[in-house]
């Protein structure tokens, strides 16, 4: 635990380097990070991978900007190296279960739904716990509210920061625009009321 404690003190204060744009001393941050043996479970529970990035774009030394580099693709390593074993494992499923799904027709409409972005194919949702812990919002028809959606993806996408941290766009996508209509009502309610 001392280990995931430290390394939110070094989170820290490569976010408050990033937000004074001043990254004097990033790469003694760095090195500290680099000399740390690292595991998927801190890097998702710390989100370093997000400090170091945004450190590594904002600062001009090259070293900090290489060290960066080097930190995210290990980081990256590790994480595609638990991939793998997540699908070791679901080779593991008895032949019945899995051989069923892949048998009936339509099975692939599931994957297709707005709610469950391509998270049967690819396990990206271990690599963000926080969005794990909320249920999926609910499947819309409203064509407005899909190309809402559709709109945060293509903004969460802009850059590659959602690759190199593993994010599932259109599931963060999908809770963002589920919360602004949540809020867009009870603001309206409250207009309503008070009108």
């Amino acid at each position: 635990m001392a280990k995931d404690q430290e390394v939110e003190r070094i989170a820290k204060k490569l976010d408050k380097m990033v937000h004074k744009n001043n990254t004097d001393g990033a790469m003694d941050l760095l090195r500290e990070l680099k000399n740390m043996k690292m595991s998927l479970e801190t890097l998702q529970s710390t989100r370093i991978g997000m400090s170091v990035n945004a450190v590594r774009k904002q600062s001009s030394d090259e070293e900090v900007q290489t060290l960066a580099k080097s930190l995210i693709k290990t980081w990256k390593k590790l994480l595609d190296g638990s991939e793998g074993k997540s699908e070791e494992k679901k080779k593991g499923i008895p032949p019945l279960q899995s051989s069923s799904l892949k048998d009936c027709p339509g099975s692939s409409d599931f994957s297709k739904k707005p709610e469950m972005p391509k998270t049967p194919t690819t396990p990206t949702t271990p690599t963000t716990p926080k969005m794990t812990s909320f249920p999926p919002p609910p499947v819309t028809t409203d064509s407005v509210r899909n190309k809402c959606r559709e709109l945060l993806v293509s903004a969460l996408q802009v850059d590659d920061d959602y690759k190199t941290i593993g994010a599932d766009c259109e599931a963060l996508a999908a809770e963002i625009e589920d919360h602004i209509l949540l809020f867009l009502k009870s603001v309206f309610q409250s207009f309503c009321l008070s009108a």
